[in-house]
């Protein structure tokens, strides 16, 4: 076999790079099999662009087992970034890209065949954000698992069986005291959004994102961003119209969106953030005015994201509760969004 060209020196046998500059002046790499067609001439398959994927098709034309790399965790990590977090909702993307930085800071260099468990557990221990630390982990086990499915790495998945941080739901539960004083505070694109987020029970990115042409004669239709689940949600019962659909009543409906300012803008997330904080702010100083410091504590503990958890505690029934929500089982509304304990019976 004639030696192989600088180039190509770093591949596996009968495997070759071709590298091109296109008219954009980009530069494109394409991988190839250097085979034989029926007749015994040389005939070259294309394997793909991709250097992994490349490998795994030559091992199987090869019929051996796909060779190891020099992959190194921040390669895996970049293909995931590239090939995977695209697919994902935008916040998802956001909050992966935000664990990203800090998986690379620690693993960049590291070959994929190197990490261990302890490694990771070790990884779980240095980091002082230990909920942070837990989505990084989770993000970083999905990774191997990717990698396993590319072809690239096929050990077992390192951070299986690594425990994670314990972490404590957030359990702040908005009382009408508290939700009456921020409410009054707020401009009335605000109020719009604090009663539509309650008596939808959705999330806030959904809340704001509602348009009219989701509104039927008997229904808000509701298709959840994170989840992708589809609600429709009455606007009647019992031949009466709900909170939801009185609500629905007084809004403006000349325009796209169920939320909007006064200038007719749909409410973005920095929008309503840049309106909730200073009306939160205003409500607590009024209450340290009026002589009440835990009522005070209590506001600036209140979270838009916090009235979610509010409609879900207090709806009686806990089926009615998780369906509104969107969820696929009960426990999750129980462990996380009932936020109020259970009605019991004294003694006497």
């Amino acid at each position: 076999m004639r030696p192989k060209k600088p180039a190509n020196r770093d591949l596996p046998p009968r495997m070759i790079r071709r590298v091109r500059t296109l008219k954009s002046g980009q530069e494109w790499v394409g991988y190839y099999y250097a085979g034989r067609d029926e007749e015994g001439k040389r005939k070259e398959i294309p394997l793909g662009t991709d250097p992994d994927e490349a490998r795994v098709k030559w091992a199987q034309l090869e019929r051996t087992k796909v060779p190891l790399t020099a992959k190194t965790v921040g390669d895996l990590l970049r293909r995931y970034d590239r090939d995977v977090i695209p697919g994902k909702g935008a916040k998802t993307q956001k909050d992966n890209r935000k664990c990203l930085v800090h998986l690379f800071k620690a693993f960049e260099g590291a070959p994929l065949e190197a990490i261990t468990p302890q490694i990771i557990a070790q990884y779980r221990d240095a980091r002082t954000a230990p909920v942070r630390a837990n989505r990084e982990i989770a993000l970083l086990s999905h990774a191997f698992n990717m990698a396993r499915e590319w072809g690239i790495f096929s050990k077992e998945n390192p951070t299986r069986g690594v425990r994670r941080n314990k972490e404590a739901p957030r359990d702040v539960y908005v009382t009408d005291e508290v939700w009456q004083a921020v409410y009054s505070e707020a401009p009335r694109d605000l109020q719009v959004a604090m009663d539509l987020a309650y008596l939808t029970g959705q999330r806030p990115s959904d809340v704001r994102k509602m348009r009219w042409s989701e509104v039927t004669e008997d229904f808000l239709l509701v298709g959840q961003g994170k989840t992708a689940m589809k609600l429709r949600i009455r606007l009647h019962i019992d031949g009466l119209r709900t909170g939801l659909g009185r609500l629905l009543d007084e809004l403006d409906r000349t325009r796209p969106h169920l939320i909007t300012t006064a200038e007719g803008k749909q409410l973005t997330e920095s929008m309503l953030r840049l309106r909730f904080e200073p009306a939160r702010k205003r409500a607590a100083a009024k209450a340290q005015e009026n002589g009440d410091p835990d009522l005070a504590e209590a506001i600036m503990q209140f979270q838009f994201r916090d009235i979610r958890p509010k409609a879900a505690s207090e709806i009686v029934s806990l089926e009615d509760a998780s369906d509104l929500l969107g969820h696929t089982t009960q426990d999750m509304t129980k462990r996380v969004y009932r936020r109020v304990g259970k009605v019991v019976n004294p003694v006497k």
